[in-house]
C-alpha cells in the first residue's frame, strides 16, 4: 500500500503540489489525471523518491520515505519499476544493455546467463523476442516504448509507475501498450499507477481513477462514478477531454 499524506512542492514561485492526499491499495491500477501542469508527472517522481517534499509524508507499506534510513531506501526502490515518459533508454547501448541495466547496476549477483535468461523473458512479454541487439535508433516509437516496459519489470516489482504510457504513438501501438499495462496488472498482480491525459487509455487500463486539480486530489473514485459526477469541476473536464 502507498499512502499520501499532506504533499507539497513547490519549484520557485510554482506550487505545483498544494496538499496532496491519496492512498493506492495493493494490485489497483490507478489512473492520475488531471490537466496539464497540474503536477501528476511531479507526484509521481516523489512516489517513486525522485523528488523530495517540501511538506508531507509518503509511505511505503508502512515505511515513510522521510524518515527511512540508506538501507530502506533502497530496499523500497527495488520494489518499483518506472516507465518514463520518453521511455528514456541510452542510445549507446543494446537493447539487451538497457533492459539488463537495473540488475546490472543494483548489485543483483545474478550470472550472465541468469540475466540474458531474465531479459529475454522481459522481452518476450512486451512481444519484441530477439531484439537484444538492436540499438535505440533502430527502434520505432512503440518498440521504445515496450522496451522501457521492459526495462521497468526486469527486477520484478511490486510497482509500476507510468509516466505518459502512449504520449506519441498511433492509435494501434496505444491500444497495444494498453493492453500490456492490463494483461501485466491482472496476470503479475502488480500495482499500476498510470499518468496520464489520453482517456482513451485510462478507459482501457484503470480500475480506479484519481483526478488532480489545483494541486491537489479533487475527486479518486472508478471511471463509471467519474462519469456520473455532477460536480462541474469534473463536468468540464469530461466535456473537454471527451471521456
Amino acid at each position: 500500500m502507498i499512502e499520501i499524506s499532506n504533499l507539497h512542492k513547490s519549484f520557485g514561485s510554482n506550487n505545483v503540489l498544494r496538499g496532496v492526499n491519496l492512498t493506492i491499495n495493493v494490485g489497483e491500477s490507478l489512473a492520475i489525471i488531471g490537466r496539464s501542469g497540474c503536477g501528476k508527472s511531479v507526484l509521481l517522481k516523489h512516489i517513486v523518491g525522485l523528488l523530495n517534499p517540501d511538506e508531507g509524508e509518503i509511505k511505503i507499506e508502512g515505511i515513510s520515505l522521510n524518515e527511512a534510513n540508506s538501507d530502506q531506501l533502497y530496499k523500497i526502490r527495488q520494489k518499483f519499476g518506472f516507465l518514463f515518459q520518453g521511455a528514456a533508454l541510452f542510445d549507446s547501448m543494446t537493447v539487451f544493455e538497457n533492459v539488463s541495466l537495473p540488475l546490472v547496476e543494483n548489485n543483483y549477483d545474478l550470472s550472465k546467463s541468469r540475466i540474458e535468461k531474465i531479459v529475454e523473458e522481459k522481452l518476450e512479454i512486451v512481444g519484441l523476442p530477439g531484439t537484444q541487439n538492436l540499438k535505440p535508433a533502430e527502434l520505432s516509437g512503440g518498440m521504445k516504448k515496450r522496451v522501457g516496459l521492459a526495462r521497468a519489470l526486469v527486477t520484478n516489482p511490486d510497482y509500476v509507475l507510468y509516466d505518459e504510457p502512449t504520449t506519441g504513438l498511433d492509435p494501434v501501438m496505444s491500444d497495444a501498450i494498453d493492453d500490456l499495462i492490463r494483461e501485466l496488472n491482472e496476470k503479475l498482480k502488480v500495482t499500476s499507477i498510470i499518468v496520464t491525459h489520453d482517456m482513451f487509455s485510462v478507459k482501457n487500463t484503470a480500475d480506479k481513477i484519481s483526478m488532480m486539480h489545483e494541486g491537489k486530489i479533487y475527486f479518486t473514485g472508478t471511471p463509471k462514478e467519474l462519469i456520473e459526477s455532477k460536480d462541474p469541476v469534473i463536468v468540464s473536464f469530461i466535456q473537454r477531454t471527451g471521456f
